[in-house]
């Protein structure tokens, strides 16, 4: 492995303790809730929203990131980049469960 590679994979796997990280803080109802229908309300409407169901779907963005990570940090320690072929189911489920939830989110808010 050569010094470029190194420093890529530990980049790799700090952005995935990052990711880790920040969904862990979500999943607890913490911190800056990095959520487009929180973001882009206003201040009124930020503060009569339920916060709950936006944390948790930011929480499981944050850990299907984490892990999307961790699989590009281990293609490129064993140099196989056909693991990286795992992140398209990966991304699949990530996106049904975004656009599932959303739609559950809305649908209690009505």
């Amino acid at each position: 492995m050569t010094t470029a590679e190194l420093i890529v994979a530990i980049v790799i796997f700090a952005i995935a303790g990052i990711g880790l990280f920040l969904g862990i803080r979500s999943f607890m109802e913490r911190g800056f809730l990095f959520n487009n229908a929180y973001i882009y309300a206003n201040k009124e409407e930020r503060k009569l929203m339920d916060k709950k169901p936006y944390y948790r779907q930011t929480a499981i963005v944050f850990c299907f990131l984490s892990i999307a990570f961790v699989i590009i940090g281990i293609s490129v320690v064993l140099k196989n980049y056909k693991i990286e072929l795992l992140e398209i189911p990966l991304f699949i489920a990530l996106i049904i469960y975004v656009s599932v939830s959303t739609l559950k989110i809305n649908k209690h808010k009505k």
